[in-house]
């Protein structure tokens, strides 16, 4: 089967793109348009792949994006491209409507032009699989967990964002009969993810002897999933899922943002025993600085849905995970100083 991935070299959609070449024998179309978090060197160990082909553009324009359709021919359309980052939301919501929004009914329109020209076989075969984030359900009290029929109440101009074009992918579905499935998921971590967000800034502020900031007091929690995992998620939901559904993906592993970066400290407390700026323990980086604003207190997913009907959980709790990333960022120091060039890492979290 073909399957065209947007985002494919960003942090989740690198992870699907390495999953599909070296578990599936499908054949790849990775379009990026390789905007700052996204990077290349992350698709290196699967880059020779003949079944792997890359396409840098903008999910915006719509003729590029239309002759990709109808010269690789997807069978499964996998939409990940996106501006993430809520903190850059905040400062500059434009980007976020026009790629998340706007893109997303471009790409939507091309898949329904392409879609209904196809014979009614191959028609069977077609889905396009919108990947979203739990963000758009808003922000839960103390108890209960966010379900596929949770209220959208977005906080940030990013989850705005997402939630816009959530309802743009059913409206497709529904109005035209597109063949859709939605996904939701929540905080992912692991290799190769971006220096903007939590676990990463935080390991490389410590090995360098920065602060660690950390917002608010941080109280905030996160239900925290391993990419890996959730990239077989993603495969297990668009080659079983049910047309039209929407499944949350989630670890089951709750964590304020405080417990996650001391889990970090302690790690790296026991793994490096020459420390910076004569510290005793990386924990004494840890600064707290002024609370984003409207940061949600805490999300909470539950998978039940996925679990019963496609057997899927996940394989990793968070003291697995997080030991595992840590050592990655660890030996792959150079992936930070070399790949990213002149990026420099951003000082605000997720």
């Amino acid at each position: 089967m073909n399957f065209l991935i947007t985002g494919g070299a960003g942090f989740i959609g690198s992870a699907l793109v390495r999953f599909l070449i070296k578990n599936t024998d499908h054949n790849v179309l990775n379009i990026d348009s390789l905007t700052y978090a996204g990077n290349l060197q992350n698709l290196t160990e699967v880059s020779d792949s003949d079944r792997l082909r890359f396409l840098q553009e903008d999910i915006c324009n719509f003729n590029s994006i239309k002759k990709s359709f109808n010269e690789f021919k997807p069978d499964i359309v996998m939409h990940l491209a996106a501006e993430s980052h809520v903190d850059k939301s905040i400062d500059g919501p434009n980007k976020f409507i026009t790629t998340n929004i706007i893109g997303t009914s471009i790409l939507l329109e091309c898949a329904r032009e392409y879609w209904s020209k196809l014979d009614n076989t191959e028609k069977k075969k077609f889905i396009f699989h919108h990947i979203s984030t739990d963000e758009v359900y808003g922000s839960l009290e103390r108890d209960g967990l966010f379900t596929e029929d949770t209220k959208y109440d977005p906080s940030s101009p990013y989850s705005a964002s997402k939630a816009s074009s959530d309802h743009l992918v059913r409206a497709w579905n529904r109005t035209f009969g597109l063949p859709i499935i939605i996904t939701n998921c929540s905080n992912n971590y692991g290799p190769y993810q971006f220096p903007e967000k939590l676990i990463p800034l935080s390991v490389l502020n410590a090995i360098e002897g920065n602060t660690i900031p950390v917002f608010g007091n941080g109280s905030q929690i996160r239900d925290w999933l391993y990419v890996d995992d959730h990239v077989e998620a993603l495969y297990k939901v668009v080659t079983e899922g049910v047309i039209g559904e929407t499944y949350n993906i989630g670890g089951n592993n709750e964590k304020t943002n405080l417990e996650v970066v001391k889990t970090i400290c302690t790690i790296l407390d026991r793994k490096i025993s020459i420390k910076p700026n004569m510290i005793k323990s990386f924990s004494e980086l840890i600064t707290f600085v002024d609370d984003r604003p409207g940061h949600d207190q805490r999300y909470a997913i539950d998978a039940t849905k996925i679990l019963k009907n496609l057997k899927w959980s996940s394989t990793h709790n968070f003291e697995k995970g997080i030991e595992k990333t840590v050592n990655w960022i660890i030996a792959n120091i150079d992936y930070y100083d070399n790949s990213l060039n002149d990026r420099k890492r951003q000082g605000r979290l997720i």
